[in-house]
């Protein structure tokens, strides 16, 4: 393994070109070595920024190149748990956007290729590498606001008009929960380390596709609720309610883009203490880590373990979920 990381990207997604290959080229101990592509119109956006980039004509000989250690999947989510364990086979680190799987059940041949492999296989869930979240779960088990009570969450946005959008479309394994739930249950999973006993859920969906989610969970001494949408005006915010303070995360998932990440404590006397993370990109963290990770066995802070109980979440939202 070379000490700098050479990564190449399966697919030209958007969100690769905006987000995930500019934090690839960015990061320390990681270059952008290739990219999976047929059209010429869709590189040209990530050479422009990485000109030795090397583009490959499909995924397969990204795979079977030497010059790649590790790989990064974009693809639509019902692709996500093949090209991951095609990644894993052809000897490649391998890291997969959320949801990396569809269902919990298919975490376990996710599981066994990454350990037959002996190669590091994460979900890319950028937002446990960030150091706001690192501050709210040592500020609870601090006893910054006393004993947990209880969990609210909120992520929204609306796409209702990009009816062709991989989120709205079932085939490809679209809707709210699998985009954002992943967010609203893994955040909370993140901060107290717990595991819901109960889920109840109210479902709205269209077109086979979840773009409503009202999600209640008991905890182990704490109750949980949330909203999901893919139909209601942007807006993201997690609250921690204890019996002696509430802490509050203002841009808990899209920081940087949404707004500033800040987490805010009220306490005694109504006084609020804040703490503010100016100029974090969340994205090239996780790449770091990652790349760390795959080079010296550093523990990974979103192994395939905790991503499965997130799904597990998510698996027991559709199965108690009532259509409203």
């Amino acid at each position: 393994m070379t000490e700098t990381i050479r990564w190449g990207i399966l697919g030209a997604a958007n969100f690769a070109l905006n987000h995930m290959a500019p934090a690839i080229h960015a990061s320390r101990g990681a270059s952008l070595a290739g990219l999976a592509t047929s059209s010429a119109d869709k590189a040209a956006g990530f050479l422009a920024f990485a000109p030795d980039l090397q583009v490959f004509d499909s995924y397969d000989a990204l795979l079977a190149s030497d010059a790649i250690d590790a790989v990064y999947i974009p693809l639509p989510n019902h692709l996500h748990v093949e090209w991951t364990k095609k990644a894993l086979a052809a000897g490649k680190h391998v890291l997969t956007e959320k949801p990396i799987a569809m269902n919990e059940a298919e975490f376990d041949d996710l599981v066994a290729a990454r350990d037959g492999a002996g190669r590091l296989a994460a979900e890319a869930y950028m937002i446990v590498h960030h150091p706001q979240w690192h501050k709210a779960r040592d500020l609870l088990a601090e006893g910054a606001i006393g004993r947990l009570i209880h969990v609210d969450g909120m992520f929204c946005y609306n796409n209702g008009a990009a009816t062709q959008n991989i989120r709205n479309r079932p085939e490809t394994g679209g809707g709210g929960l699998r985009d954002i739930g992943v967010y609203t249950f893994g955040s909370a999973r993140f901060v107290t380390g717990a595991e819901p006993d109960t889920v109840t859920a109210k479902l709205r969906l269209e077109n086979g596709v979840d773009t409503f989610a009202h999600v209640s969970a008991d905890f182990p001494g704490f109750t949980y609720n949330c909203v999901t949408s893919m139909r209601m005006f942007p807006n993201q915010r997690m609250t921690f309610h204890g019996d002696a303070g509430v802490m509050t995360l203002t841009t808990p998932f899209n920081s940087g883009v949404f707004g500033q990440a800040e987490v805010q404590v009220e306490g005694a006397g109504m006084a609020v203490t804040t703490y503010r993370f100016p100029e974090v990109n969340q994205y090239v963290l996780q790449v770091e880590a990652f790349s760390k990770a795959a080079r010296d066995g550093t523990p990974y802070a979103c192994p395939l373990e905790f991503s499965r109980g997130t799904q597990r979440m998510i698996d027991m939202t559709f199965e108690a979920g009532q259509e409203i």
